[in-house]
């Protein structure tokens, strides 16, 4: 299989890696935070090992001409090794179960992001084929490009299904990407208020060309998809992701390495440990140093009424003016509300800008919303690290340390367990992470609100909401 070229990735994975330390040994893992039981239908270590980047000279200079070029420490990273521990090919998990994890270099296994998170396309393809035949005609009936049928194809064979008729229809997705982004446009009344962040959305890289040049053609020039940027004549864009504060540790420490390390305006991401009482004064803070750097605030998780608010007021009263970024799953409806909300407290347009991921790229109904795929660091350096965010309860949180899963075979409690590697298996259940591989096991019926947490996992978990919400 042709390697990837390193351009494969969101450009703040490149921002990231220049502003942490590539070289460190981190531990990412991926999930689903919902959508039910679902199957695995591939090997997750050749499947990775599948994604592997090839640092090549040409993209490195390609890197220079977008703004995003990389220093020895990510060249070495991206050309290092990744181990992998992963739940067999045949098996099913849970919502909030690690379905497999991947350990090596920071800058490598965070640079395998977005190309990772489109397997929940596969996944949910897999699951259909064994659950609903006719909601999978229906759903893979018609696909945005050859290479997302060939994907439809290459599933269902893996799991022993039949496929159903899969026809290729470019221009209509095309067509419905253009319309959104025009709708989008209007709203904003100006589509250099608008960037497009939806490769993780895609189902393979052919489809997000598509989606981004609808978007090139509505007037939206800027993309997080590094290699698509270059192929399209498009700004790349991207600065922070969650994973940077928490191997950071603190948003003071993780803002001033980003506005310190890499050049241009930064966007602070505020709601890895909590927006209102950590990210928005740790952001001011720096802001209030140096106000014609144009820095922004990233909001994200929670309540963003309430934190727009909040900050727009101890903006005026610190006498600063951050430019204000909305993400997380942004449409329409939301777009309306904010720009509602902009009008009523006086903020310029030009001051307010907008992410769109999912809304634009995503072809419904199997897209990584409908599932909440994710790709979280859980340990950087030996230490154990996790988001917190600002939903109540567990929301968006994460799973720190090194997760591996135990599954009930014998006696009562839950079905799933997320442990940590090298604890022993609590009484009744076995290992399922890294465990033979064994035909295509029964489909999992029961699926509680969240799987429970072995004594390890529970006592980091602890140790991480003490620490930051006391």
């Amino acid at each position: 299989m042709t390697p990837h070229r390193i351009l494969e990735t969101d450009a703040y994975k490149l921002s990231m890696a220049e502003a942490g330390w590539p070289l460190r040994e981190e531990t990412f893992y991926y999930s689903h935070r919902r959508g039910g039981a679902q199957i695995v239908p591939f090997d997750a270590a050749r499947m990775v090992a599948a994604l592997s980047p090839e640092v090549r000279r040409e993209d490195l200079a390609a890197l220079e001409e977008l703004g995003y070029g990389i220093g020895p420490g990510a060249r070495a990273a991206l050309a290092g090794s990744v181990s992998v521990r992963a739940l067999p090919m045949g098996t099913w998990f849970l919502p909030g179960e690690p379905v497999f994890s991947a350990t090596g270099p920071s800058a490598r296994v965070s640079w395998l992001e977005p190309l990772v998170l489109q397997l929940h396309y596969r996944i949910q393809v897999a699951t259909l084929a064994l659950t609903d035949q006719a909601a999978l005609a229906s759903a893979v009936g018609r696909v945005t490009c050859q290479r997302q049928r060939e994907i439809v194809l290459e599933t269902l064979d893996a799991v022993g299904a039949t496929a159903p008729p899969v026809e290729v229809d470019e221009e209509g997705y095309y067509r419905k990407v253009l319309a959104t982004v025009r709708e989008l446009s209007e709203i904003v009344l100006d589509p250099a208020r608008i960037f497009e962040v939806g490769m993780r959305s895609a189902s393979c890289h052919e489809q997000h060309v598509i989606a981004l040049a609808a978007c090139r053609d509505a007037g939206v020039r800027r993309t997080s998809n590094v290699r698509a940027a270059s192929e399209l004549g498009l700004k790349a864009v991207g600065t922070m992701g969650h994973e940077h504060v928490q191997r950071y540790g603190s948003d003071p420490a993780a803002f001033r390495s980003m506005r310190d390390r890499w050049p241009g305006p930064s966007s602070f991401l505020l709601d890895t440990f909590d927006t209102l009482r950590s990210g928005i004064p740790a952001a001011f803070e720096l802001i209030r140093q140096d106000p014609a750097r144009r820095d922004a605030i990233r909001y994200d998780s929670g309540d963003k009424v309430a934190q727009y608010r909040a900050a727009v007021a101890l903006s005026r009263e610190q006498g600063i003016r951050p430019v204000h970024i909305l993400e997380d799953g942004f449409d329409a409806a939301q777009t309306r509300v904010f720009e509602a909300l902009r009008d009523e407290v006086g903020l310029p347009p030009g001051e307010q800008l907008y992410g769109y991921g999912g809304t634009i790229v995503a072809q419904p109904p199997l897209t990584r919303d409908r599932v909440a795929a994710v790709w979280k660091l859980s340990q950087s350096g030996g230490a154990a690290t996790m988001k917190l965010g600002d939903e109540a309860g567990r929301g968006k949180e994460s799973l720190p340390g090194r997760p591996v899963l135990f599954r009930r075979v014998s006696g009562e409690g839950p079905i799933g367990i997320v442990g940590q590697e090298g604890e022993p298996p609590p009484e009744g259940t076995l290992l399922l992470t890294a465990s033979e591989p064994r035909p295509l096991q029964p489909r999992i019926v029961e699926v509680p609100s969240r799987p429970a947490l072995s004594p390890e996992t529970a006592a980091l978990v602890a140790t991480h909401r003490e620490r930051w919400r006391r």
